[in-house]
């Protein structure tokens, strides 16, 4: 076991000067052993923060994560394992989606998500929202729903990647989340950890994202693939818009609603669009031989024909939930006061920002703004407008969906703050910016 000196590799890394591969890894293992203090740590991610990972420290950071615990292998068999990371948004219900109708084309989608902080929803809160589905599955549990069903949905579990969990409670007291090597390596590890064959990442870029500039987005979405790639794993990345809520439904027991639209072959377009999107990458990463408008055909008549609804169905009584969900909105989680929100005058939208949808939604009690907070599974939107669209004065723009008046009335004004009216037509940013992949994927 080498010495470590923290405070001589802090003052290294503070100065701008690389560290070498075994320094850091030692520094880290150093960490987890309680030999490196919390402060010290705290020093370090600071140091990271303001100067950056070289491509070999970054790797090195993400291997100590991985390494740090447990590592599944979803290999063995012919089935491609995959999976989705989203940079978090308003209204983005994306996963829920996606992991049937992916397992219902013939992949293997183990997934680990995790829960909503501040105007940002997850995806954890959003199944638990039906009424007894069970996110805390132990390993094997998950390994053998993965099995049988070709997908499972589960929470982040301290047997995987525990470093990242002791890293992020430090940054998230320090002032170092925004850091981009620091978000790709605890996006990646986690994801390398999870033993998939390969991955699609959706970038969130615009008012609801926490990256609000295309170009740091688009820098962000490079780094993770090329460190991807560099551990094995198969990566691209969609960046995709978060100007304005994604689909309707914003709110836990509402968004599964939603989804359940789409996988019965509806639901809003924008919402349909991303998901196909991000479902025809993943099947294109994990088959370079695919043929992009033939699995388009193939996913369009799985959510048509139901079929992937059934595969839904299916995991949800799995995993303990009520699968009559299904059928009957009315047993998932309601708001007793459903109020209209109305256009305060006539125009066309020019905005509904999405991060002032989404603090609205924390306040009614869909999100949380600390780690600890309950969240109330029926409250929420469903907003009826998008940026281009003219409005009439008193036209119902929103449903409110509220524990009570004081609150319903509190969420109109943050939405009448997050609305932007302008005389003429404002065009509404694609919802595929970009994508970001490597040299050998065309």
């Amino acid at each position: 076991m080498s010495v470590v000196h923290p405070a001589a590799l802090i003052e290294l890394k503070r100065d701008g000067i690389p560290l070498e591969p075994a320094e850091l890894q030692a520094f880290l293992e150093a960490f987890m052993r309680g030999d490196v203090a919390d402060y010290q740590m705290s020093a370090m991610l600071m140091a990271i923060f303001y100067r950056g990972l070289s491509p070999a420290e970054l790797q090195t950071m993400t291997r100590c994560i991985i390494d740090s615990g447990q590592r599944l292998d979803f290999s063995a068999g012919s089935v491609p394992a995959v999976d989705k990371h989203s940079t978090g948004g308003v209204g983005d219900k994306v996963s829920l989606v996606l992991a049937p109708l992916l397992a219902e084309f013939g992949l293997r989608v183990p997934m680990m998500s995790g829960r909503g902080l501040g105007h940002s929803g997850g995806t954890l809160d959003k199944l638990e929202s039906i009424p007894g589905f069970r996110t805390n599955i132990d390993l094997d549990e998950f390994r053998a729903i993965v099995a049988e069903l070709g997908c499972a949905m589960i929470g982040q579990t301290e047997q995987i990647t525990p470093l990242d969990g002791r890293l992020y409670a430090l940054r998230d007291v320090t002032a170092t989340v925004q850091s981009i090597p620091l978000i790709s390596a605890s996006i990646v590890s986690k994801k390398v950890a999870e033993g998939i064959g390969s991955l699609v990442l959706d970038v969130k870029v615009g008012r609801g994202a926490f990256i609000k500039d295309l170009a740091e987005a688009r820098k962000l979405a490079e780094t993770m693939v090329a460190l991807a790639e560099s551990l094995g794993l198969r990566t691209s990345a969609l960046l995709t818009a978060m100007d304005e809520p994604l689909g309707c439904m914003v709110g836990n027991a509402l968004e599964v609603r939603e989804a359940v639209e789409c996988l019965r072959g509806g639901g809003p377009d924008d919402f349909r669009d991303v998901t196909l999107e991000l479902c025809i990458e993943a099947v294109m990463n994990s088959d370079e031989t695919a043929d992009a408008a033939k699995v388009r055909s193939t996913l369009e008549g799985l959510l048509a024909s139901g079929a992937a609804l059934d595969r839904l169905a299916r995991l949800i009584e799995r995993q303990g939930g009520d699968p009559r969900v299904i059928e009957d909105f009315d047993l998932l989680p309601s708001a007793p006061v459903v109020r209209p929100f109305f256009a305060p005058r006539t125009g066309y939208v020019a905005a509904f920002d999405a991060r002032e949808v989404g603090m609205a939604a924390v306040q009614l009690g869909a999100g949380r703004m600390a780690v600890g907070d309950s969240v109330d599974p029926g409250v929420g939107f469903d907003v009826r407008c998008r940026v281009g669209e003219r409005v009439e004065r008193g036209e119902i723009l929103a449903h409110i969906h509220a524990r009570d008046d004081a609150s319903a009335a509190q969420a109109a004004e943050r939405l009448e703050a997050a609305l932007e009216l302008s005389e003429s037509p404002t065009e509404a940013m694609p919802l595929v910016l970009e994508q970001v992949r490597t040299q050998s994927r065309p």
